[in-house]
């Protein structure tokens, strides 16, 4: 599976254009805004948009969802139904946050655990990661050893847990219960800043290191 990350809104947020190479079908994650960026991106590399996924309903992630959905006629996939109160308060996340008015949409389709997601010839797996919302999913490619993590885990460190109906114990479960589980030499990209590896993050971050919870 190739990638390649696209930094869009004032919140530099990491929307993904990704894409099973045989096929030249893609898939964009969390086009939270600057749709034309992304647009011009895909028909630079060559590839045709198939579907949106979305890790969960903060504005920065979805703000453009909609957009690039009835502009290309197609899916929003994800994240998970606990995040549906996000997507309905979308006009005041776009107040809150600064971002143009967008109204509430909902995706095409929820996503659960064990769920599987098609890009061609290529396949993710969902893994539910609830902490920083309630609904935030993970997509991972075993085959290619990558997991677009949204804002669950970052370099060095964590998702905010300071948001309705976040929760702090809940998160620190899907990192070192779910994450970990998919194996050291998984990279990852999160939804702001660089890349990393679950092994580096087990190894130095500052709030899951192996060393810190035992």
């Amino acid at each position: 599976m190739k990638y390649q990350i696209i930094p869009v809104t004032p919140f530099q947020q990491n929307c993904s254009v990704i894409w099973c190479e045989k096929t030249k079908l893609a898939a964009v994650v969390d086009p939270g805004g600057d749709i034309d960026r992304i647009v011009t991106e895909v028909e630079k590399l060559g590839l045709t948009l198939e579907k949106i996924l979305l890790t969960h309903g903060h504005i920065d992630h979805v703000g453009g969802a909609k957009m690039l959905s009835n502009q290309l006629n197609i899916d929003i996939v994800g994240p998970h139904s606990a995040d549906k109160f996000w997507f309905d308060n979308l006009a005041k996340q776009s107040q809150n946050f600064g971002f143009p008015h967008i109204d509430p949409f909902e995706p095409t389709q929820y996503l659960n655990e064990g769920d599987k997601v098609t890009i061609g010839e290529q396949t993710l797996s969902v893994l539910h990661c609830p902490g920083h919302t309630p609904g935030h999913i993970v997509f991972h490619s075993a085959e290619s050893h990558l997991a677009w993590v949204g804002d669950v885990l970052f370099r060095s460190s964590i998702g905010r847990t300071d948001f309705p109906q976040s929760d702090h114990k809940q998160l620190i479960h899907s990192i070192t219960q779910k994450l970990w589980l998919l194996g050291d030499k998984v990279s990852f990209i999160p939804g702001h800043g660089p890349m990393s590896t679950f092994e580096e993050e087990r190894q130095h971050n500052p709030f899951v290191a192996d060393q810190l919870l035992g």
